[in-house]
């Protein structure tokens, strides 16, 4: 069951395209959901290619954005906790995704493109949200930090625009401060905010790359050459598992300080160095020993240089955040 794609590749190419969710929380963040996208012509009206990769007879063509709300669906009513949603712009495009997000009280930060048109005037006076920008003053800009990324601190200016006409409505938009890029997002609160949690919702779309990363290094989720519909769902839900495990190990195990001399509290375990962990377990004692050894040594050391790095970069950094 192929499809080709001619996306981020940079060429037409013969895969496969899931449609992800990612649960975030400050303690860590994993892959929860999935769901293949079949195109519409290509495969979901040709009979014969469904019944050879065994796709069920009531699977009908949806769009990323249909496929996103039923996952968003299976989570409501599975009471999984969730207040937030934040997505790209193939998502914040959607009407049907901020219409169920808005029905159902859950506040949203999706991005949209340059040209996505905003009502901005009682006379219904529609202009491109990159049209708006432009004519926003120098006052209208704040300094905000998205997070703590490899580098330090994510700091942007931000804008925030009310949308007249549509309570609860926003436009959020980016401004970088070296390069003048902007990027933009249509925002729902349903309670009263401030700019720094919107900033922090968008600031959490990062972690959906992260666990990609983390899902095709650390569990071969890209690894698969399954080629049925039962396949690929199968092996990308035990790949999630995985990858699950792995999240709850690092969101629950202990942060011990590095001692007496220096009391700043070891940074996180990264999801590979958990892996290294856990295989360490199964060798024999001595490369037990070792192993676990040189993985300390590593978290050590991890943990000096990324002080170091933020204090350069910030001149202040809290021992312990």
């Amino acid at each position: 069951m192929q499809r080709q794609y001619s996306g981020t590749a940079g060429r037409i190419e013969n895969c496969q395209v899931g449609v992800f969710a990612t649960y975030a929380s400050p303690a860590g963040h994993t892959l929860i959901d999935r769901e293949l996208d079949l195109p519409e012509q290509s495969w979901c009206a040709d009979d014969q290619r469904r019944d050879t990769a065994g796709i069920p007879d009531d699977r009908v063509f949806a769009t990323k954005s249909e496929l996103a709300v039923t996952m968003l669906e299976r989570a409501w009513c599975a009471e999984v906790p969730f207040r937030w949603v934040t997505a790209d712009e193939v998502y914040g495009q959607s009407p049907y995704l901020r219409h169920w997000l808005r029905d159902h009280g859950i506040g949203y930060v999706l991005a949209v493109a340059c040209d996505h048109r905003l009502t901005v005037g009682a006379d219904g006076t529609k202009l491109p949200v990159a049209d708006i920008a432009a004519e926003l003053p120098e006052s209208a800009w704040h300094a905000h930090s998205a997070g703590y990324g490899a580098k330090g601190p994510r700091d942007y200016d931000w804008a925030w625009i009310a949308m007249p006409g549509h309570p609860g409505q926003s436009v959020l938009i980016r401004r970088n401060h070296t390069t003048s890029e902007h990027a933009y997002y249509r925002c729902f609160t349903p309670r009263p905010v401030s700019l720094a949690d919107l900033v922090r919702v968008a600031g959490t779309r990062w972690r959906i790359e992260d666990s990609f990363q983390n899902g095709k290094s650390l569990v071969g989720l890209d690894q698969y050459q399954v080629r049925r519909w039962h396949a690929w769902y199968r092996f990308t839900t035990l790949a999630m598992l995985a990858l699950t495990y792995l999240a709850i190990l690092g969101a629950t195990g202990p942060r011990p300080r590095i001692g007496q001399r220096h009391p700043m509290a070891l940074i996180p375990l990264s999801l590979a160095e958990i892996r290294r962990i856990r295989h360490a377990l199964t060798l024999p004692p001595e490369q037990r020993r070792h192993a676990l050894a040189w993985s300390a040594w590593r978290q050590h050391h991890q943990t000096q240089a990324h002080h170091a790095h933020y204090q350069r970069r910030q001149h202040e950094l809290p021992l312990e955040y």
